[in-house]
């Protein structure tokens, strides 16, 4: 890695280097250092507060040691990724003197805070789903936190190496890595193949958007520039800065505009993958409190059991008695939990699933509110609604079941039902993940903005290459925060700046680009060995 380090560090930049040391002040600091301890005080007693409202005994302390060290690194995580993604929003503006470095990062921190607090929850469980069905149905067991902890450790390790070596490395992608590799490990410790232990349908999907996203990065931003340089004739947009002088005002108000847009849709993405990894803590070790959305609203269970009679009889027109073999909800759980697993249809999947569903509404009814459900029936209550919801979604994947249109619409209403039972996010849950991101950001950022600013192209980064690589990057994210896919702040933005250094003939440093490649390309292997690895210490150790 030391030769990665002095590669990039070859190539000088342009005169009118902008001033990257001034800090926050005492003042600042002491604000920080409030900021993270009212943090932490509010998570303790957010989780207090919640268990003790579920009837949870909270006088027993090691569960609640273990949760807070789970939720500590969690929360790391999203710190780190806060000052290693983050510095991407803010380089164009710091470079283009639209913002001095110490209020850019203050205010793209703030912007980050945001979008994680308004963000639909859409990615975080996408996220999820990559994970093994039989971990995640088991996440409080000690297979689940060695889960947990490994693939947050080993995210961490690779982005603050990369960080460390200011490459600008992507989280997401070291996220969905290290998720890989503890499929892989669990499924080869169970005796099974490797390719068995992780949807390899999502992981596709999400790889499909990781690897797109820098595409549209480079061309699109490119286009930009190249279209910005034949509508708008001023000669300023399209040169080094000048020393301290600020942009002209309508383009200072767009970088300006821009990189509040890729903060806040930074937030809004990246920030649910570190909501979706809290659940799962909160759901293994306190279920009686997090397991289910116990604020449903009241017609909740009415609606419930229409749309799970609908849901049933389409799925087992003419159900078995219940005295018939096979009928009954354990067998028909285990026939479920194997579609999903080995991701194979056949002849009982549909009725298994129908009698899954008549149960989940039984047990729904017979309780009468989500929230009057005894502490002892959450989890399982939880997993069955679990495995309902991931296996519709895939029966409406799969050409072997067979689903018509009329009656995908059927299942997707039960399934929304379902997932408006499990897939929520407490807000003290979205504040903890905001304060992270967002502090996060307000430190360690300036490795990763002299690469993007400096280390890219061969000539300084003009106010018209900024504006389109910011643009560019804010559309890119909002769209797939909106479609629930993980991209990545770093590929899009970086790629973006490239791709304007390339439109604009000012060259390409080929040393920092092929850093950058070496990097994205040994992300995938490296966080899935590196959590693999982990994963197995920690089951061996637990």
């Amino acid at each position: 890695m030391a030769t990665i380090s002095a590669g990039i560090a070859t190539d000088g930049a342009d005169t009118g280097r902008p001033d990257l040391d001034r800090g926050l002040g005492r003042a600042g600091f002491v604000g920080f250092g409030a900021a993270i301890l009212a943090a932490l005080l509010y998570v303790v007693w957010s989780v207090y507060g919640d268990a003790s409202a579920a009837g949870v005994d909270t006088t027993v302390i090691l569960p609640f040691i273990l949760l807070f060290v789970a939720l500590l690194i969690a929360l790391g995580f999203e710190f780190v990724n806060g000052f290693h993604d983050t510095a991407n929003a803010v380089a164009t503006v710091i470079y283009t003197n639209a913002l001095p470095a110490h209020v850019a990062v203050v205010w793209s921190g703030f912007f980050n805070f945001l979008g994680v607090l308004l963000s639909t929850g859409a990615v975080a469980f996408g996220i999820i789903s990559l994970l093994p069905v039989e971990l995640i149905l088991q996440v409080g067991s000690n297979s689940g936190f060695a889960m947990v902890f490994a693939l947050l450790i080993a995210a961490i390790m690779w982005n603050l190496a990369t960080w460390f070596f200011g490459i600008p490395a992507s989280s997401s992608h070291t996220l969905i890595g290290s998720i890989i590799g503890v499929g892989v490990a669990n499924a080869m410790l169970h005796g099974r193949s490797g390719t068995a232990g992780v949807d390899w349908t999502k992981a596709t999907e999400i790889g499909q958007a990781l690897l797109v996203s820098p595409l549209i990065g480079f061309g699109v931003a490119a286009l930009l520039l190249l279209t910005m340089k034949v509508l708008i004739r001023n000669k300023a947009l399209y040169e080094a800065p000048k020393d301290g002088l600020p942009p002209p005002w309508w383009i200072r108000g767009l970088l300006i505009f821009t990189c509040t847009g890729v903060s806040f849709a930074h937030g809004s993405n990246d920030g649910q993958k570190g909501m979706g990894l809290i659940m799962l803590i909160l759901i293994g070790v306190v279920p009686t409190a997090y397991a289910l959305n116990r604020a449903v609203p009241a017609q909740y269970v009415s609606e419930f059991h229409i749309n799970s009679a609908a849901a049933s009889a389409l799925l087992d027109p003419a159900p078995a008695p219940a005295s018939t073999p096979g009928t009954d909800p354990v067998a028909a759980r285990a026939a479920v939990t194997r579609y999903i697993a080995e991701k194979t249809y056949r002849p009982e999947t549909k009725p298994a699933l129908a009698t899954l569903i008549r149960d989940i509404d039984g047990q729904v009814q017979a309780y009468g509110s989500l929230a009057k459900v005894p502490g002892a029936a959450v989890n399982n209550m939880r997993n069955d609604m679990y495995l309902a919801s991931e296996a519709i979604k895939r029966l409406g994947k799969d050409k072997a079941a067979a689903i018509a249109e009329p009656q995908a619409e059927v299942l997707e209403s039960y399934k929304k039902d379902l997932d408006q039972a499990t897939r929520f996010i407490p807000l003290w849950v979205k504040i903890a993940v905001a304060f992270a991101l967002g502090l996060g950001t307000m430190v360690g950022w300036k490795r990763i903005v002299v690469t993007v600013g400096e280390k890219i192209g061969k000539s300084h980064l003009t106010y018209a290459q900024g504006a389109s690589a910011e643009l560019v990057a804010m559309g890119t994210i909002f769209g797939a925060d909106h479609l629930g896919l993980p991209v990545s702040t770093t590929h899009v933005l970086s790629s973006g700046v490239a791709g304007t250094m390339a439109a604009n003939n000012s060259g390409l440093q080929m040393s920092t680009v092929r850093n950058l490649l070496m990097a994205w390309v040994l992300t995938l292997p490296i966080s899935i060995l590196l959590s693999g690895g982990l994963y197995a210490l920690f089951s061996a150790l637990m």
